[in-house]
């Protein structure tokens, strides 16, 4: 039997393959535990300066293994499981490494929440992604309904989780929910490619943008000004920054 998530940490880059190809990486109890530890490792390790998520197989992620619910047999053990997959959604999104998805196929339910957890999505010319919860007469969980009206709007988080429709990767793209279109054959290298970039750029810098956003809705505006405003003075003290600083004003002077 196959790991049903595949990790690996290469030269500053955590990759979190999901791994359950013959479900369409549809989550069950195997995975949803196995989730909840990596994504906890990858955002704790010191060598670790950006996450990618991706998915072996023909889709990203169809959300929950519909077939190994109905053998669960009650409404306690299905929350009892979602509250293992949150774990390690809460660990990427409160988290100060960025994460980029690579989101091929279909993604649908949970898988949605998935793709969310993201901070950069990029997604094949053959996506397709949707909530269909209500076709089998469920509700939104890992974080569709928290963070879906956040990326595209109240209105259009409705017109997701109201219909069973199922965006195209352009659609994609116009709503807010991926920031890339690209072959097919690409999502993996491409994703690879913007995460290699965080890393090999000011990578604790966009780490603290990235919290910045994250975390912009629990605080009163004025507060998050004064965060901003201790944060960039941080920063400017960074080896990094200084040396970024400093580059930067060479050029400018040179012209």
């Amino acid at each position: 039997m196959s790991d049903p998530i595949l990790f690996s940490v290469d030269h500053g880059l955590a990759r979190i393959t999901l791994n359950r190809p013959e479900r369409l990486n549809a989550f069950d109890a195997s995975l949803a535990h196995a989730w909840a530890e990596v994504t906890a490792e990858a955002v704790s390790r010191d060598d670790v300066g950006a996450v990618l998520i991706d998915a072996a197989g023909p889709a990203f992620c169809a959300g929950g293994d519909v077939r190994a619910m109905a053998e669960m047999g009650s409404g306690g053990a299905i929350s009892e499981l979602a509250g293992v997959i949150n774990r390690g959604i809460v660990a990427l999104t409160g988290s100060v490494v960025p994460v980029a998805v690579a989101a091929h196929g279909t993604t649908a339910g949970g898988g949605l929440g998935i793709l969310l957890s993201g901070d950069y999505a990029i997604v094949g010319e053959g996506s397709r992604i949707g909530s269909l919860y209500a076709n089998i007469g469920l509700t939104p969980d890992l974080s569709v309904s928290a963070q879906l009206a956040r990326a595209v709007g109240e209105r259009r988080a409705l017109q997701l989780v109201l219909q069973p429709r199922m965006l195209s990767a352009a659609e994609a793209v116009e709503w807010g929910l991926a920031a890339e279109v690209v072959p097919d054959a690409e999502v993996g290298s491409r994703a690879e490619a913007v995460a290699r970039s965080w890393i090999d750029g000011a990578a604790a810098a966009y780490g603290q943008a990235k919290r910045l956003v994250r975390d912009a809705a629990a605080r009163p505006f004025d507060e998050q000004l004064a965060e901003e405003a201790r944060s960039i003075g941080a920063a400017f003290g960074t080896p990094e920054a200084q040396a970024l600083i400093a580059g930067f004003a060479a050029r400018g002077t040179a012209r």
